[in-house]
């Protein structure tokens, strides 16, 4: 097993813990993002340059629903 496919089994398995833990904190959704960006690299590394360009547009959407979340506002007493 190469070190492009080492860091790929990574990537995935990270997105994947990201996006299943989106639910619970507003960062995992950030933190999928990031693992949609990690997995692209793998994509483009890999020769599998689609792959790449989907993962980048995954991460996009990821980063806008960040974004686009509604934030908890803290009261000062």
């Amino acid at each position: 097993m190469n070190l492009i496919t080492v860091f790929g089994i990574v990537a995935l398995s990270f997105m994947m813990l990201m996006y299943a833990l989106e639910r619970r904190h507003p960062f995992f959704v950030l933190a999928f993002a990031a693992g949609c960006a990690l997995s692209s690299v793998y994509g483009f590394l890999s020769g599998a340059w689609p792959f790449g360009i989907v993962e980048v547009i995954w991460c996009l959407i990821a980063v806008a629903r960040y974004r686009d979340q509604p934030r908890a506002v803290s009261s000062s007493p």
